[in-house]
């Protein structure tokens, strides 16, 4: 079973919010989740991005991978080390 850590959406119409959860890779995005590790609401200023760093750090070294949408949300809050990304070819 491929864990992924990834964002399940919440919230009513035309307005997000998300919460950020382990589940199998293969589900849907809101299907049942494995655990929450926390919440991210976009539509705040500043934006609201809460987690329990335990958690996620128990599920990384568990083999957990998490959607790019969060590791630049955990790389921005300092939980996991920032990666050099590299330009895509199409932007020459």
């Amino acid at each position: 079973m491929a864990v992924r850590i990834r964002l399940s959406r919440i919230g009513a119409h035309k307005q997000p919010a998300y919460r950020v959860v382990v589940m199998d890779g293969r589900s849907a995005r809101d299907s049942r989740a494995i655990e929450t590790l926390g919440h991210y609401n976009p539509r705040m200023e500043p934006v609201e991005f809460v987690v329990n760093a335990e958690k996620v750090k128990k599920w990384l070294a568990q083999g957990a991978s998490p959607s790019d949408t969060v590791s630049r949300l955990l790389q921005n809050a300092g939980i996991i080390p920032k990666v050099e990304r590299k330009a895509s070819p199409a932007a020459k």
